[in-house]
């Protein structure tokens, strides 16, 4: 199995130890991936192209849209070998930072279940009410810190930036910070607010690097956003195109299946996925929710 980790950064003075730890996990759980690692940092200029040893490269990548400008660099440094690859692994430096069980349960036993099928696998999260973005639904989404997703799917999304202009969003102001006719629904404004300067999304769960939103923060809580909004709206976008979206801990315990001479079959939705893990099982109660994504 042959897979390439695009491991986005901004320098090393946070999460310095993350190539480190990347290396460590896939030693320990992919040993046998035939694997190569492009680190994109986004503090470095976008001309630097730096070989660190085989299959093993450094490069420089626009700020602009964080990690997903990176990763569409990352993309265009591949060019023609993207399709060399089983899986382009998207990761982040902060991948280990918050939530992290799921990672123990990646190996490629696992990642051969979806092997040649329009899948992502990550951790899927969810927001306790559907929110509108731009005119579209969204309940759960992919965390982007850490997704195996097959070439083709990223080929056909053409860039993982999906919103670019933030002059939509943003009201500059600290007190409201969104626009009145922000194409965003109450409850989306309210959760983003509570997760990245209060007490989280109503979850019992409260993001690491929460900030107090003034003045001078206000230019860090519109980046956020806008990696959020990205973040959210690459889920929205895969799914429109047909790709599923897989928990990694539901499909950690699904390879039985092939030792029984079963295919992993038909992928169940979101709900059914996060009910049916065998740890940090989502309330039963979902089940009975609205249909959105």
């Amino acid at each position: 199995m042959r897979i390439v980790t695009l491991l986005a950064r901004h320098g090393t003075d946070k999460y310095g130890d993350a190539v480190a730890a990347m290396d460590a996990l896939f030693a320990r759980q992919m040993p046998d991936a035939d694997r190569e690692l492009l680190i994109v940092d986004t503090a470095l200029p976008e001309s630097h192209v730096e070989a660190l040893g085989p299959g093993r490269a450094l490069i420089g990548a626009s700020n602009s849209h964080w990690e997903f400008s990176a990763w569409d660099r990352g993309l265009r440094h591949l060019g023609k070998r993207l399709d060399g690859f089983d899986f382009v692994h998207l990761a982040t430096s902060a991948f280990g930072a918050l939530y992290t069980r799921y990672l123990d349960r990646f190996d490629t036993g696992m990642l051969a279940l979806l092997q040649g099928r329009a899948a992502a696998v990550g951790h899927l999260d969810y927001y306790n009410e559907t929110v509108t973005i731009c005119g579209r639904s969204l309940r759960s989404w992919l965390r982007c810190s850490f997704v195996f997703l097959p070439p083709v799917e990223l080929k056909l999304l053409g860039s993982l930036v999906g919103v670019a202009d933030p002059s939509a969003f943003f009201s500059g102001n600290p007190q409201q910070p969104f626009r009145a006719d922000a194409p965003l629904s109450k409850t989306y404004r309210d959760n983003i607010i509570g997760w990245l300067t209060g007490s989280g999304t109503g979850q019992s769960v409260q993001w690491h690097s929460r900030f107090e939103l003034t003045a001078e923060t206000l230019a860090l809580f519109e980046a956020k956003t806008l990696a959020i909004l990205n973040e959210q709206m690459l889920s929205s976008r895969l799914r429109a195109q047909g790709c599923a979206l897989v928990d990694a801990i539901w499909l950690a315990t699904r390879p039985g299946q092939l030792r029984a001479g079963r295919l992993l079959g038909e992928i169940p939705s979101w709900r059914v996925q996060l009910t049916q893990r065998d740890v940090d099982p989502a309330p039963k109660t979902l089940l009975g929710a609205d249909d959105a994504n």
